[in-house]
């Protein structure tokens, strides 16, 4: 487990640094309801009278006045980008930095088969992902418990649940394609996130964009889903599944053939 271990060692400032960033918002913003709770009401009449925005953001569907409709509108969206680009950050340059370090050939003169350095480079990605919404999840119930909100708590760790899958997923398809690059495909795996993230909105705004539910991982985690107790799409969960397990069966196929300079 040497490049396990070496990974989340390497690792451990920016996990620290993401982690403590998108866990320090959710609080805010959990601190913040009480204050609002009372404009909320106001709130959702406006944004239900605004048309597709409101739609795209699945507002239509949502109390802003309740603790699950704000939590699933403003803190769903800190943890879908903030998870999103985190889940990326890692994963994009995972396999292709030995050569843009230069350290492949350190790596691979030693005993250990490419097969294992996927592996093991690939536990490693899961384990940030699940030190990150670990935390999170923990500081968000008990952030939650203090504010002395009554709320479904299946419904908060299923939406947790499904923003984990969201990054799992996120993280197989850029992990893929760093088996293909040469150098840091950082800026590519950013670029993954932010259009999956608005493909979703645009599938939300037009009917005729549906469609697009079928490509981003987003598209089961929505909020307002999730919140008016229709739970987690079957169909795009497997779907995400395919995704996810053709990009890692990429991922080996590539690497395991690649000429490492």
């Amino acid at each position: 487990m040497t490049v396990l271990k070496h990974e989340m060692k390497q690792s451990r400032f920016a996990l620290l640094i993401w982690t403590v960033s998108v866990a320090f918002l959710l609080v805010i913003c959990i601190f913040m309801f009480p204050e609002m709770k009372a404009e909320m009401a106001g709130v959702t009449r406006i944004f239900a009278s605004m048309g597709s925005f409101t739609a795209a953001f699945g507002m239509d569907r949502l109390n802003f006045g309740e603790f699950l409709g704000f939590y699933g509108i403003e803190c769903g969206n800190i943890l879908g980008l903030g998870g999103a680009f985190f889940a990326a950050f890692m994963a994009a340059p995972m396999l292709a930095k030995e050569e843009k370090d230069h350290t492949a050939e350190f790596l691979l003169t030693h005993p250990v088969s490419r097969v294992r350095i996927i592996t093991e480079k690939l536990c490693a990605v899961l384990m940030q992902l699940l030190v990150m919404n670990g935390i999170v999840l923990l500081l968000s119930v008990g952030s939650t418990v203090i504010i002395g909100e009554k709320i479904d708590w299946e419904k908060l760790y299923l939406l947790h649940l499904a923003y984990f899958l969201v990054q799992m997923e996120i993280a197989a398809i850029c992990f893929g394609i760093s088996a293909f690059t040469r150098s840091s495909s950082l800026g590519a795996g950013l670029g993954i996130a932010i259009l999956m993230y608005f493909l979703n909105l645009i599938a939300n705004m037009a009917d005729s964009a549906r469609f697009l539910k079928y490509i981003t991982p987003f598209a089961y985690a929505e909020g307002a889903d999730i919140i008016a107790g229709d739970g987690l799409d079957g169909k795009l969960l497997l779907l995400g599944a395919v995704y996810t397990a053709v990009s890692i069966a990429a991922a080996y196929w590539k690497y395991t053939k690649k000429d490492i300079s």
